[in-house]
């Protein structure tokens, strides 16, 4: 008489054991609403578009990796990044290398943990207006009162300080010597197309952004061409706030590090196809002590 009731309550107790088992193992792989969320930024030196894609395929792949949330925070210039890390907004942000060091500076505890392979060796390239008759900077300085310049942003490392640092050299003073004070475009995007559209005569810009007009066919040779580059420089980075384990708990900020470590072209080519490189490596501090150094000389930094 009892046997239908038994089996039923039998079937009701395993399917709740089941769902209880099923919850515990959500609960170990999934991040916690009560856990803090990595925010994570960089600066926006090209295309919105390029770089929301980039961060938000980023974040997901960080989120199943480290078993945390991870939040993308997007910023109006490279000046709100550097803010925003200093004031512990964000925990974890991709930096040229000038801006890293002004971000570290704020936060003395705060260290460079990845590079791309090839930030080791990075480039600016400056670029005319396709009818000038340029071919070196030592052209730009017979002339420089009959052109005008564009830089990047003011905080960048390869859109303004390394060629202004390379100008300087070259025995050029940007904001005397051209026909007028320089423009800064606010991106490496938005240098070469005001050069390209003649609003410009020079512009000074990220080799990769450079390159990737070029290969997408969006530069047009008839009227914008390349005709420096610059010797080799550290450039992009990681930097990581000084505070992750105590956070997140111990061991976490190499946890980040072997994250970006892991990604690979097989597995995550869009990610990197997205930041402009192959796979990340090991940095430090000190490989941004020349970029430091130069800054000082300029007198951007203190």
């Amino acid at each position: 008489m009892n046997l239908p009731f038994q089996i039923s309550w039998g079937k009701v107790c395993l399917l709740f054991l089941v769902l209880c088992l099923l919850v515990v193992s959500l609960a170990c792989t999934s991040p916690s609403d009560s856990q803090p969320v990595l925010k994570v930024g960089g600066i926006p030196d090209q295309d919105t578009a390029r770089l929301a894609r980039r961060y938000s395929i980023f974040s997901d792949y960080l989120q199943k990796e480290l078993g945390v949330n991870v939040e993308y925070v997007p910023s109006a210039n490279y000046a709100a990044v550097v803010t925003a890390f200093g004031q512990g907004e964000l925990q974890l942000a991709f930096f040229g290398g000038l801006t890293g060091v002004q971000a570290r500076q704020q936060n003395p505890g705060a260290v460079a943990i990845a590079q791309r392979e090839n930030d080791a060796v990075f480039h600016s390239k400056f670029i005319a207006r396709a009818d000038l008759d340029l071919e070196s900077l030592e052209d730009v300085k017979a002339n420089a009162a009959d052109y005008t310049i564009t830089f990047g942003s003011e905080s960048s490392t390869s859109g303004h300080l390394m060629p202004r640092h390379f100008l300087v050299q070259t025995g050029i003073d940007p904001d005397e010597d051209f026909r007028t004070a320089p423009s800064y475009s606010g991106s490496h995007d938005n240098t070469w197309l005001l050069v390209q559209s003649g609003s410009y005569d020079i512009g000074a810009l990220n080799e990769e952004v450079w390159d990737r007009a070029i290969r997408e066919g969006k530069a047009d040779p008839a009227k914008v061409k390349e005709f420096y580059t610059t010797p080799d420089y550290y450039d992009y980075n990681w930097t990581a706030q000084g505070n992750l384990d105590d956070v997140y708990g111990d061991g976490f900020t190499s946890k980040v590090q072997a994250a970006l470590f892991r990604l690979n072209p097989e597995e995550h080519g869009e990610i990197l196809e997205l930041f402009s490189t192959e796979k990340f490596i090991e940095t430090d501090n000190s490989n941004y002590s020349a970029i430091e150094d130069v800054a000082r000389e300029l007198g951007m930094i203190r």
